[in-house]
């Protein structure tokens, strides 16, 4: 946590920088010698990069908290790590399961029904309960009950 804290200062660091950069570029292409008005700042642009720079640093700052606070060193702030020092148990998926394709298309089917009429979305709702259900009690019953 402790290196993911220092990227992303350095990513705040970069983007304070660029804009800067965006500010003093938005000054000279406006103070072109035809032109009779003072130059301006460009604000729109300004205000995203600049606000991607505290959004950055905000990230550190947790990021730095959070590690001071659990006081252990994560797998990637190691020298002596392995990559599969880091690698978490991420629960059982049963490959061969049918619901999960079931249950997008009952989610498609709700947001076709939001746009263009409500009662597509009824159906799209009923199918995605009777999915999430069997989804969720495939293991209680048939060949690979429990």
């Amino acid at each position: 946590m402790n290196t993911n804290a220092r990227l992303f200062l350095i990513l705040g660091v970069f983007f304070i920088v660029a804009d800067a950069a965006y500010i003093i570029w938005s000054l000279v292409q406006s103070a072109r010698p035809a032109a009779s008005a003072p130059p301006e700042i460009e604000w729109v642009g300004t205000l995203a990069i600049g606000l991607t720079g505290v959004l950055s640093f905000l990230i550190a700052f947790y990021l730095g908290r959070v590690h001071k606070g659990q006081g252990g060193e994560l797998p990637e702030d190691r020298l002596d790590a392995n990559i599969d020092d880091g690698e978490a148990e991420q629960g059982h998926f049963s490959p061969w399961s049918w619901w999960p394709m079931i249950l997008a298309a009952s989610a498609a089917l709700t947001f076709l029904g939001i746009a263009i009429g409500p009662w597509v979305a009824f159906i799209g709702v009923a199918i995605f309960l009777v999915a999430i259900v069997g989804w969720v009690y495939e293991y209680y019953r048939g060949y690979f009950a429990r």
